[in-house]
Order: structure tokens, then sequence, then C-alpha cells
């Protein structure tokens, strides 16, 4: 296995234990108030760590003139910039009860960290 297939495994994982394990312990032991500051501070970091080792990716993707890694990597850097980005106006609409402007904004982070981990898992796929 190649660095770049390892990467795509550590965001795959990082991926699969956020929504998985993180997320359904966040809810089934916290009550909404503190629930809402956890994931208010988890959710940030862990898009702006998946950016930094999708940068680092396509880094080394563009040195190995690596086509596969380059989109991946391309797909996985700008996925969660714009979810990182996204973080602020998702707050303030729930911060607002505006629920249709959050479902909306939510719904987008999440359809771009699944597009991320299907990116991501496609090392498994022959290129």
């Amino acid at each position: 296995m190649t660095f770049l297939g390892l990467l795509s495994g550590i965001i795959s994982g990082m991926i699969l234990f956020q929504t998985a394990v993180v997320a359904s312990v966040v809810f089934t032991t916290l009550d909404s108030e503190n629930a809402s500051k956890f994931l208010r501070k988890i959710f940030p970091r862990f898009f702006l760590i998946i950016f930094f080792l999708g940068v680092v990716g396509l880094l080394i993707s563009f040195l190995y003139n690596n086509i596969h890694g380059n989109t991946i990597y391309g797909i996985t850097s700008l996925a969660m910039i714009i979810s990182y980005l996204v973080v602020p106006a998702t707050n303030k609409a729930r911060d607002e009860n505006k629920s249709n402007t959050f479902r909306r904004l939510h719904t987008i982070t999440v359809v771009l960290t699944l597009f991320t981990l299907l990116a991501n898992l496609s090392w498994i796929l022959p290129v």
C-alpha cells in the first residue's frame, strides 16, 4: 500500500469514527446544551484536520504526478474547506431557530463528508 492509500485510509477511518462512534455517543450521553457545545468545538477541527491531510495528499500526488491522488485529494481538500466555512452559518441558523436554513447547511456538510469518504475509499478500486 502506498502512502497515499494509507492517508486515504486514515481520512476514511476518521470520518467513520466521527459519524459512527463520536456522534452516537454524544447524543446518547450528553444533554442537548452540552452536546451542542461539544459538536461546535469538534466539527470545525474535524473538517480542518481532514482538509490539511487532503492538502498533504494533494501535494504528494502532484509531486508524483498521480492523477487518481490529485482527484481524491482535490475533492477532499475542497469539500472539507467548504464544510469548515459553512459551520458558522450553520451555527447561526441553529441559534436563530431557522430550521430550514440549518437543515440545508447541515445537509451540505453531510453530503460533502460522504463524498469525501467515498472518494477516499476509491483507493480500493483498480485504477
